[in-house]
């Protein structure tokens, strides 16, 4: 996005935003970041069982090992297939087990009555139980047919990679996704979606930090949060700066934890949702307490002007769905800040790699000197499998026309 492009785009906002943004804004580059599996190993393997059974068997053989095993062991590998005809083996194995004995060259011969059945995680089973309840199926035969092979513990990532796993492994599905993290065609709709603007609001971000840093707040970091319609359409909700220093005698050390920009502007989206619930007649008028710690009054320009707006959205949760724009890349109690109040984006301009919690990347990567003292990879909190809420994380790339804001590397934001 060009120069002529900033103003186009600048132009369409509010009147409150044109007022605030001081310079024209440039352009900037979005990074999608990636996440602590994606940089991992993107395959492991593991070792599962298989059994054989006349097709006329395998309805009560899958029920018998529905009944008899786990649900998570049942539908542990819904990537795999759960039954495959002897013509689809891969060739490795239809080699190997064709030669074994006489019945299985009659069994991989012309128009096979056989099927071959996965039944699940090897180290989860025990192969005494299972011969014998197999065994106990009318049809199964005196030897009952049990083999370890190794899998792909995790999902393809492609539709290619599904038909080489197929051909080295065990007939496996693509099922249009990304387990690793988010699908390539959800960051690429969110990437257009905020791309037009999002230099407008790291502008806001960085001119909020620079406002902070001039009043003795705190360090020079800023946080902008706005709200997108279905049509594309951004309205701001909140900016706020650091201001860990502020009510202390001295400027220096850590400051307080809980007067970091990210929290204090998540903390100022609340103040409006509360601020809007409490001008419905029908709710009860309760006194909204100072909570002192956390400094998320306004307490510069552009902070008191954005609060004195009403939430464009009083009746959603919190930060449900909102975009967070950072100077900086939050500590990782912000980032938990960030994901317990459901934000839906978040994109950054400095990586801060020996406290950030969003990238996945090692500590100190790329920067000489720091890797000794991170320790181990990022936490690459944005997007975690164990967490119950997820977010599209950008770092942002400016062209030149925004000052660095440079903090040393072992500050949290």
């Amino acid at each position: 996005m060009g120069d002529d492009d900033a103003r186009e785009v600048l132009a369409q906002q509010d009147p409150i935003v044109q007022e605030l943004i001081r310079e024209t804004p440039g352009h900037g580059v979005l990074i999608p970041l990636k996440t602590t599996l994606e940089l991992g190993e993107d395959f492991v393997s593991g070792r599962v069982l298989i059994t054989r059974a006349p097709t006329k068997c395998a309805n009560p053989v899958i029920t018998l090992l529905r009944e008899m095993l786990p649900e998570e062991v049942v539908k542990g590998f819904p990537h795999l297939r759960r039954c495959s005809k002897p013509c689809d083996l891969p060739a490795h194995l239809k080699t190997q087990f064709m030669n074994e004995t006489p019945q299985s060259r009659q069994i991989h011969t012309g128009k096979s009555q056989w099927i071959y059945i996965m039944i699940g995680p090897e180290a989860m089973l025990s192969r005494d139980e299972l011969t014998k309840a197999l065994a106990a199926i009318e049809g199964m035969g005196d030897e009952i047919f049990l083999r370890s092979i190794p899998v792909p513990l995790l999902a393809p990532t492609s539709q290619v990679q599904a038909a080489m796993w197929s051909q080295h492994f065990w007939p496996s599905l693509y099922r249009k996704n990304n387990p690793l993290g988010p699908h390539p065609s959800l960051i690429a709709r969110a990437t257009d979606d905020i791309t037009k603007d999002a230099t407008i609001w790291m502008n806001l971000a960085h001119q909020v930090a620079e406002q902070g840093r001039a009043a003795g707040l705190g360090q020079p970091m800023g946080a902008c949060i706005v709200m997108r319609e279905e049509d594309g359409k951004a309205t701001l909700v909140a900016v706020a700066a650091d201001a860990r220093w502020h009510n202390l005698d001295q400027k220096c050390g850590n400051g307080n934890p809980l007067a970091h920009s990210v929290l204090r502007a998540i903390s100022m989206v609340a103040q409006k949702l509360v601020r809007a619930e409490d001008r419905k007649p029908e709710t009860r008028k309760m006194p909204v307490l100072e909570f002192e710690a956390f400094q998320d009054a306004p307490l510069i320009g552009d902070e008191k002007r954005v609060f004195e707006l009403d939430h464009p959205n009083p009746d959603g949760y919190l930060c449900h769905g909102l975009e967070m724009y950072l100077t900086h890349e939050p500590c990782v109690m912000c980032s938990m800040s960030i994901l317990h109040s459901r934000m839906g984006k978040v994109v950054f301009r400095h990586r801060m790699p020996l406290t950030g919690g969003l990238c996945a990347e090692e500590r100190g990567h790329g920067i000489p000197g720091l890797v000794e003292r991170g320790g181990g990879r990022g936490l690459g909190l944005f997007w975690r499998r164990e967490l119950n809420w997820s977010l599209v994380a950008w770092e942002w790339e400016s062209a030149g026309y925004l000052k660095p804001l440079p903090v040393d590397y072992e500050v949290h934001a």
